[in-house]
């Protein structure tokens, strides 16, 4: 009987340990990830300026052949130098064609028609191109579309030594230690919500002590877009509470997350 008893409250020691709440910096209740995909110009127009004014850090993945960056790389080079994250988000955004509104895939894009190996390179060379750009070796990446096979296969699991997190899954929060999987991080797609809407989000990861990603596109301009008015009401609302939200890049949060859960 004895001996039951230890190995049940040893399970239970055990159970608590794994599933041990975040310690954010500065007793924050929420680490809030604003990611913004493509390398839009809205980006750069409106939402680095708002994040800078804020003392916000953010993440932006980046497709190498994005038009902004051979016209506007000095403006990227500065993102990174005030602390942003230039996350990878391949070279030419190749995604899956199939299923409803992929009609804009083009076929030598398409990643139903490429090998794992093909789509692995164009990754590893992106890692390349943005390591020039800012001189980093450790970031994030987030799979075009979030899709995860190229010709029915994955060809993400080998990529995992070169990144410290992926954001690959639906929504939700990862609210403690045993919740996290740093290469099936969920995301928030945030495409057409309101200011109220944004902010309930992070309040939500606030009542749990959670990490919450927010996806962004364009931000009052171009595809899958926000308003201006809604992301500054959620800016200002981050930035009016910063002892309770830390607002920073997706790989700094991660490497926070991953020493506290031991991955």
């Amino acid at each position: 009987m004895h001996k039951l008893l230890t190995a049940v409250v040893g399970l239970l020691f055990a159970s608590a340990a794994a599933a041990a709440p975040f310690a954010w910096p500065q007793g924050a209740r929420a680490a809030v990830s604003l990611g913004y995909d493509d390398g839009l110009a809205s980006q750069l127009d409106h939402v680095m300026p708002a994040l800078n004014a804020r003392g916000l850090r953010a993440s932006f993945y980046v497709p190498i052949n994005s038009p902004t960056l051979p016209s506007r790389q000095h403006e990227w080079k500065a993102a990174a130098a005030a602390g942003h994250e230039l996350g990878n988000h391949s070279l030419f955004h190749g995604c899956s064609a199939r299923g409803p509104g992929r009609d804009w895939v083009l076929p030598h894009r398409d990643l139903d028609r490429q090998t794992p190996a093909e789509v692995q390179e164009h990754v590893l060379a992106a890692n390349t191109w943005l390591q020039s750009l800012d001189g980093r070796t450790r970031r994030t990446f987030t799979p075009p579309c979030l899709d995860l096979t190229a010709g029915g296969q994955d060809f993400v699991t080998a990529l995992q030594p070169h990144f410290v997190a992926y954001r690959a899954a639906g929504p939700g929060l990862v609210s403690d230690t045993a919740q996290l999987k740093p290469y099936a991080m969920p995301v928030y797609f945030v495409e057409g919500m309101s200011g109220e809407q944004l902010i309930a989000l992070v309040e939500q990861a606030a009542a749990q002590g959670a990490l919450v990603s927010l996806l962004f596109h364009g931000v009052g301009a171009e595809h899958l877009s926000v308003t201006r008015e809604a992301h500054d009401q959620l800016l200002d609302h981050l930035a009016r509470h910063k002892d309770r939200f830390w607002t920073d890049s997706f790989v700094n949060i991660m490497e926070a997350a991953r020493r506290q859960a031991g991955r």
